[in-house]
């Protein structure tokens, strides 16, 4: 029996079409509510860029696991060591780059570019605050994005040898802790209400939803997810703008 299912947010609740929850899953949300199911946020995104949805959550894993909370109780919290911070910020200024700070409470951008506003305009978050580097070096980072392609992550991440890059979109990656994902945010909420991995659930389409889906009991990647993704879950159901929560619950018999 499932008691608890986690949800990523761009391209698995939101449309990256309309920014904006299905209809079918505000449908899908009542119906697990009148069952009991718990229902969690298990995002890269800070709680600060969470928007206003039509549907209640019992928790937040936010940051890619590195800080997790149930109600407004702090469950777990993993910050990006002061030794790593500092070094991606030298990084940052030596090749001129543009990265984004997430706080607990808070989050910047050094600059904004072009790509940015085109990020901005896919994904429908709002914009950090500009502040400079200087600005950036006495926060409690738990999360930086590198807006730089791909090939460049092997580079950067020589300079920060305790983080990881989980990428999830081929304009930016993120930046977290080596020992923080979705999975271990997932294990700390499960923990904290008394439920086993083999009752929950999570949806996800991106490489930074992997290791959740792999976690749960049952992994359902969205339609719209990557070839990759896909080859983790143990359900494939249609994309985000097509029913695919509501699918995928009714085609698992979770209601």
């Amino acid at each position: 029996m499932i008691r608890a299912i986690f949800f990523d947010i761009d391209g698995t609740l939101l449309s990256y079409r309309t920014h904006s929850v299905l209809p079918s899953t505000v449908e899908a949300f009542r119906r697990l509510r009148q069952k009991g199911i718990l229902t969690f946020i298990s995002s890269g995104r800070p709680r600060v860029l969470i928007p206003p949805m039509p549907i209640d959550f019992d928790g937040f894993i936010t940051v890619n696991g590195g800080l997790c909370m149930a109600g407004d109780t702090i469950l777990h919290s993993n910050p990006i060591s002061p030794d790593d911070s500092r070094r991606w910020l030298e990084y940052v200024q030596q090749n001129d780059l543009v990265t984004m700070c997430f706080t607990q409470d808070d989050m910047f951008i050094n600059r904004i570019d072009d790509n940015v506003i085109r990020l901005r305009d896919q994904l429908g978050f709002q914009m950090p605050p500009v502040r400079i580097i200087d600005d950036f070096r006495d926060k409690v980072a738990y999360q930086f994005i590198a807006m730089q392609p791909a090939d460049d992550d092997p580079k950067a991440l020589a300079f920060i040898p305790n983080c990881r890059m989980p990428r999830w979109h081929p304009a930016f990656t993120d930046i977290i802790p080596a020992d923080s994902s979705k999975a271990v945010g997932i294990q700390s909420i499960l923990n904290h209400f008394g439920i086993s991995r083999e009752e929950s659930m999570a949806f996800g389409d991106g490489a930074n939803d992997i290791e959740m889906l792999q976690y749960v009991g049952i992994g359902v990647a969205m339609g719209n997810a990557s070839p990759l993704v896909k080859q983790h879950a143990d359900h494939i159901t249609s994309d985000a703008d097509s029913d695919g929560i509501l699918h995928a619950l009714e085609e698992l018999h979770i209601f």
